[in-house]
């Protein structure tokens, strides 16, 4: 047997543990973990050999490892476990760490992970719309244009020309932090792969079979002790799908049908964009809820994984709030509601490739490599 020689790094054991992964020494490698996993395949079942990378300090077999991004933090290792280490947790860390280790740019990576930058975080969408707001000079709110029907309109606030460039700035900037992050991501998977035939030819097909997994949702009916979890995660992700198209439905209103802002609430695109909204509070609402009933059995979660989900329920009240206070007609409160709105939502996007949002993109990556890895095998097997 050929030796191996094995350099723990103790800074990363720590930094797993101080991101809410401080169960990961009670481990004892029982395997219960990797037994009652329904996600696990069966030639390489996660999570035990994760836990014991973690608990060695392997980071390298860590961060480009897909296996970490298969778990769907289902917990039924955590309930199980006798020793309480708490599995799910741990490669919940792991999965904040492989997020922080490939941003770019990856100060940005650190500071979303850690509570002593949120301040700072905040600080700068909420300067970026004060000083748009005081070159517009519509700081004074007593002062705001209205409507001709002398209601307020948010548009005369914060014109949709501005918000869309900020909006167009931040996405450009979002993608090309995705794509940095995830070339550094394949090509370590490809480099951990070396001794494995990939599939040959086009990778659509397997995309396009992950995505269909990933809008059915699944790899969620396969948890047991969290299966709940389907229907808030269901509602959130396409109520942010019915939000997108609600906002391309306005730049359609706007440029195309030079229909102003706002539209009555008979119009079909209010129709959509308030179930949105609704969807979007009942699902977050229900994440908390069953994170709450599970936090024994489960674990509560990190401040990285509530960091979101407050975010989430903010832009969802906000939002109502703002139109709700719009048809009351009470400025005062209005538009800072409506200022608030887009502070959260300009959070949101700007941080997705730091944040847990992270996790629709790296997880899709992963299990894209991984289908088509497996490919590659079958492949070789057949024309052996």
């Amino acid at each position: 047997m050929a030796e191996q020689v094995i350099s723990p790094d103790l800074g990363f054991v720590k930094d797993v543990i101080a991101s809410g992964g401080e169960s990961l020494k009670k481990c004892f490698q029982c395997a219960t973990c990797s037994v009652v996993c329904n996600l696990a395949p069966d030639d390489k079942p996660f999570p035990r050999k994760e836990m014991i990378y973690a608990q060695w300090g392997l980071k390298d077999r860590l961060i480009s490892n897909p296996d970490v991004w298969l778990c769907h933090q289902c917990s039924d290792c955590t309930a199980y476990c006798p020793r309480g280490a708490k599995p799910g947790e741990v490669l919940g860390a792991v999965r904040k760490l492989a997020i922080e280790h490939y941003s770019f740019p990856s100060f940005l990576g650190k500071a979303v992970g850690k509570p002593q930058f949120l301040v700072l975080l905040f600080a700068i969408p909420v300067v970026v719309l004060f000083i748009v707001l005081a070159l517009l000079g519509n700081l004074n709110l007593t002062a705001i244009p209205r409507g001709e029907d002398g209601g307020i309109v948010y548009a005369k606030f914060m014109p949709e020309i501005y918000i869309e460039v900020i909006y167009i700035a931040v996405s450009a900037f979002v993608v090309f932090s995705f794509v940095m992050g995830i070339r550094r991501y394949w090509k370590d998977m490809s480099v951990d792969k070396k001794g494995q035939i990939l599939a040959a030819g086009s990778i659509l097909g397997t995309i396009a079979s992950i995505i269909g997994e990933i809008l059915a949702h699944k790899r969620f009916e396969k948890c047991e002790l969290t299966k709940e979890r389907k229907i808030s995660h269901f509602l959130v992700f396409y109520s942010f799908i019915g939000l997108a198209i609600t906002a391309a439905w306005g730049v359609f209103y706007l440029y195309v049908l030079h229909r102003e802002s706002p539209y009555p609430l008979t119009d079909p695109m209010k129709w959509l964009g308030n179930a949105g909204a609704l969807g979007l509070l009942i699902g977050i609402t229900l994440v908390v809820i069953y994170r709450s009933r599970n936090k024994e059995k489960a674990g509560i979660g990190s401040y990285f994984d509530w960091l979101l989900i407050v975010v989430i329920a903010a832009i969802a009240v906000t939002g109502m709030a703002a139109q709700c206070l719009r048809l009351a007609e009470v400025a005062v409160l209005a538009y800072p509601v409506y200022f608030l709105h887009l502070v959260f939502v300009f959070f949101l996007f700007a941080y997705a490739p730091y944040s847990k949002m992270a996790h629709m993109v790296y997880r899709t990556v992963a299990m894209v490599f991984t289908k088509h890895a497996e490919k590659g095998v079958e492949i070789v097997t057949k024309a052996g």
